[in-house]
């Protein structure tokens, strides 16, 4: 049987043919750990388990891989904001994580590695970066930034096929003096010991890595320099996974970072973007205490994975009474 996906690069569905016949490697963005999962992030775990699972009936060998982000700037700001240790935040919120994704029917992946575990590989593929003039160090009081310079690279931008204009406005990146082009990103950032931030020592001061740098290295530790698959949600094509495709191409002299990239749709909720200012803010662990997890695991299936999905209360009530009537069925044959 041929598999037939939509790949995101492409614009297009095309027949999926693994690098390796028999073996299939694939990496999804996972959470960051700093509150509770939300629906929107429910559902790109939701989705690719129900890929993963297909994958695994279709192949001998499927490699699973989806990361947790427990070192970024929202993580920092929980800690500020509620007093509560960055480690004690990292392991709750990442516990909350997987009972939640469980209740809802979920597999495991078979890594889940952490940012923190890869700091040392990160520095290495910053070296890399700075080796093949991709990258540059910041002068004067910005000393202790490196960034990667987008016009190093003449393709970027492939991936979200966005213009010049829009690959800045996009990104939503800092306008700093220090950068050498608007869209250029951060690899690694100062953390001076006084602002009380996690920082490990580097060539280039004591630092953390930027977010787009740890799923370039998280993937390439468990999947290698290229693998198949690269999945995660519709909001992570750009800035993140087009950043994540400079770093790891250049990196390793032009070599295809990844073959099929793969994307789920948003998530609203009537109609309306999730925002907890206007009050309709779910949470997984909210919507488990009104209904079963697979009754969820349902409604967020109810809609095709590429395309927009309104969740609301009223289709979590569908949702379950509509798997109600399939397990009536269910008994009823069994009878």
């Amino acid at each position: 049987m041929a598999l037939h996906i939509h790949d995101t690069l492409r614009g297009k569905k095309v027949k999926f043919t693994p690098r390796k016949k028999g073996e299939v490697r694939m990496y999804v963005c996972g959470p960051t750990v700093y509150d509770l999962a939300h629906i929107g992030n429910a559902r790109p775990v939701v989705v690719f388990d129900v890929f993963t699972r297909l994958l695994r009936w279709l192949y001998p060998k499927v490699t699973y891989v989806r990361n947790i982000t427990d070192v970024d700037d929202k993580i920092n700001a929980a800690a500020k904001e509620t007093g509560e240790s960055i480690q004690a935040i990292t392991e709750r919120t990442t516990k909350i994580f997987h009972d939640d994704m469980a209740a809802l029917g979920n597999l495991p992946p078979d890594h889940e590695p952490r940012a923190t575990q890869h700091i040392d590989a990160m520095i290495e593929l910053v070296a890399k970066l700075l080796e093949s003039g991709n990258a540059y160090e910041a002068p004067g009081e910005a000393k202790g930034n490196v960034l990667f310079s987008v016009p190093s690279m003449p393709d970027y931008g492939k991936l979200s096929k966005l213009k010049r204009d829009d690959l800045v406005a996009g990104a939503r990146v800092e306008v700093a003096p220090y950068k050498q082009d608007l869209a250029d990103f951060v690899l690694w950032k100062p953390s001076p010991i006084e602002d009380d931030l996690p920082g490990w020592d580097s060539p280039w001061g004591r630092g953390r890595p930027g977010w787009h740098l740890e799923c370039s290295v998280m993937s390439e530790a468990h999947l290698g320099e290229s693998f198949d698959i690269h999945g995660g949600g519709q909001d992570l094509i750009f800035p993140h996974h087009e950043n994540e495709i400079a770093q790891s191409v250049c990196a390793h002299g032009g070599k295809t970072f990844v073959k099929y990239w793969m994307h789920n749709g948003y998530v609203t909720v009537d109609g309306e973007k999730m925002s907890k200012s206007l009050g309709n803010f779910f949470t997984v662990r909210e919507l488990l205490e009104k209904a079963p997890g697979e009754a969820i695991r349902y409604a967020l299936l109810s809609a095709h994975y590429r395309q927009p999905l309104d969740f609301s209360e009223a289709a979590l009530v569908r949702a379950t009474g509509a798997l109600n009537r399939l397990y009536g069925a269910l008994g009823a044959v069994d009878d």
